[in-house]
């Protein structure tokens, strides 16, 4: 059963940073691209960033580029999103998602709630 758990959602006052961990199980981790996505109330689930399988390669949206940074770490199956310089505008359910092809998006997570307050 595979599995994609997100964590690390909070409550941070703009300017702050947090760090969104993906945690996957039940394939073998470093054969998917690991992507995030987020959804903010009443608006269409967008795009921020993926990692590619051996993370030597990232791409981001426009509206976080600079400010978020995608990694992983294949010895712990983990992928991980840091986001810095937040805004108001970064408030959202944030999903992470495993692709084994980019784009793919085979397994996605739960969510995980990060409102950012001005």
């Amino acid at each position: 059963q595979v599995q994609v758990v997100e964590s690390g959602g909070g409550l941070v006052q703009a300017g702050g940073s947090l760090r969104l961990s993906c945690l996957m199980s039940g394939r073998t981790f470093s054969n998917y691209v690991m992507s995030w996505f987020r959804q903010a109330p009443g608006k269409e689930r967008e795009f921020v960033g993926r990692i590619t399988r051996t993370g030597s390669n990232m791409y981001y949206a426009d509206s976080v580029k600079g400010r978020f940074t995608i990694s992983r770490d294949n010895a712990k199956n983990t992928a991980y999103l840091q986001m810095d310089s937040l805004k108001p505008e970064d408030t959202a359910v944030y999903y992470c998602t495993a692709g084994i092809v980019p784009g793919s998006n085979d397994y996605w997570g739960q969510g995980t709630q990060v409102t950012v307050s001005s």
